[in-house]
């Protein structure tokens, strides 16, 4: 008897798949299962997180002494505030600057390297040493340091502040050695070597020089490397240096002053290292470069050292850094800070980014979507408006620096907090996707550095903390 076939409106193949399928659904329905437990989770431990509240300390009203004995205060809580012990991956704890609260909880190379100036003349030596430690542990065999260490994702840096909680710090700090648009920094390295030598000087502690040499030196032979042609400047991609939304490239002042800096600076600690083939080669190296960069970047036409072969605005970080450390000969110092002021750079809120934009395509896309394309050009930021100021006065211009104190402190006694950023009306910057980082340890310290060469204000109370038990900590 012939078999009995069952009729069925499906195909053999379908048939066959119809066991699969019923095991992959049930497989994607799980995975979707968890996936939603762990959202659910994420959210109760974000919603978890102590709410994120700042009190702005806000002077009503007052003398211009008055004001800026408040904003010097203001400036010192606000780094306090962000200083914080922290996990490494090795299980050590140690001491660290994180660059903010809200969006940025943690320590960065770049903000790092220019705060410890601020922070030693607050008399916080613990936290720079200990800082500069965690950094070179996790420096590379090659010399490169991590462009930040962080224990979050952007996505949770995000969320928590949308919903304005704390970002957490159980998680270990661990490296990242490239920027958010996979660049790799160059500045930060010779900040940190910067840093490293600044706080031995200050501190007196030679044996941290001895114990890190190498590994000072290894950072600076590791930039040689980005070095191309004979003049020995650094070049560039786009979007590394600290004007990280602007994709300028090749040989640029700001890295090139930084890296002469840092060289000098190894020149002039190789004593403290006992390493007296080293001074030499680091001198030599130093006076090579202070060549180069004056071939390179100085224009006697426009008064100013030029951003880079294809940008000629006149950047204020490169310029006054060059004036502060003595790169630009007195009469150079003047033509610089005589065409800041004609251009009016530190109006309202010291002090603008560069002279004049760059081209629109320049400028990264998440900026324009964000409506702040002027992020890194016609905004002024205080660690800029710091340094002006004491380019001013050390070439002599104390009343236009004491200005420039006067003009930083009214910004931040009217909001109460150092903000990252302000625009061309002199308040902070704030649109529908972005709002401005508050508070900035980079800004604040660099403040607080101003204060400590410019005001006699800023020198009374920084002495009193240096000398109180409190502030050596």
């Amino acid at each position: 008897m012939a078999d009995v076939v069952e009729k069925t409106d499906k195909t053999p193949s379908e048939e066959e798949s119809k066991p699969e399928d019923r095991h992959y659904l049930f497989g994607l329905a799980r995975a979707i299962g968890r996936g939603f437990w762990e959202l659910l989770r994420s959210g109760e431990r974000l919603l978890q997180q102590p709410r994120l509240e700042w009190e702005h300390s806000v002077l009503e009203a007052g003398s211009e002494a008055e004001i800026e004995a408040h904003a010097l205060k203001i400036a010192a809580s606000n780094v306090k505030h962000c200083i914080e012990p922290r996990l490494l991956l090795n299980g050590q704890e140690k001491l660290v600057l994180c660059a903010g609260v809200r969006n940025f909880r943690e320590p960065w190379a770049r903000d790092f390297g220019f705060a410890t100036f601020g922070l030693m003349a607050m008399g916080e030596f613990q936290v720079v040493r200990e800082c500069l430690e965690a950094f070179l542990l996790y420096q590379k065999a090659s010399g490169q340091f991590p462009v930040k260490l962080h224990s979050t994702t952007v996505v949770e840096r995000y969320l928590h502040s949308l919903f304005k909680r704390e970002q957490p710090t159980y998680k270990p700090l661990r490296p990242k050695y490239q920027t958010a648009h996979r660049t790799i920094s160059l500045d930060g390295n010779s900040l940190l070597v910067i840093a490293a030598l600044h706080y031995a000087r200050q501190s007196g502690d030679a044996a941290f020089v001895r114990e890190h040499w190498a590994g000072l030196c290894r950072a600076i032979s590791w930039l040689e490397v980005h070095a191309r042609g004979d003049d020995g400047l650094l070049h560039q991609g786009a979007y590394t240096d600290w004007a990280d939304s602007v994709a300028r490239t090749g040989r640029i002042l700001y890295t090139n002053v930084l890296y002469w800096k840092a060289v000098s600076d190894l020149a002039e600690a190789a004593v403290l290292a006992e390493d007296s083939d080293g001074q030499q080669f680091w001198q030599e190296k130093a006076a090579e470069l202070y060549e180069q960069i004056q071939t390179h970047f100085w224009r006697d036409e426009l008064g100013y050292f030029v951003t880079g072969e294809r940008y000629h605005n006149l950047s204020t970080s490169g310029n006054a850094l060059a004036v502060a450390w003595g790169l630009a000969t007195a009469q150079q110092a003047s033509a610089i800070l005589d065409t800041m002021e004609r251009l009016g750079m530190a109006d309202p809120v010291p002090t603008q980014v560069v002279s004049y934009g760059y081209r629109r395509r320049d400028v990264a896309v998440e900026n324009h979507l964000a409506r702040i394309p002027h992020y890194h050009t016609s905004a002024a930021w205080l660690w800029l408006g710091a340094w002006h100021a004491v380019a001013l006065a050390r070439h002599g211009s104390e009343p236009a620096a004491q200005e420039l104190i006067a003009r930083m402190s009214k910004a931040i006694v009217r909001d109460g907090v150092v903000h990252e950023v302000y625009g061309k009306n002199g308040r902070f910057l704030s649109t529908m996707l972005y709002t401005s980082e508050a508070p900035l340890t980079w800004n604040a310290s660099m403040v607080i550095y101003a204060f400590s060469i410019c005001s006699e204000i800023g020198k009374k109370f920084l002495s009193e903390k240096q000398h109180s038990p409190k502030g050596k900590r």
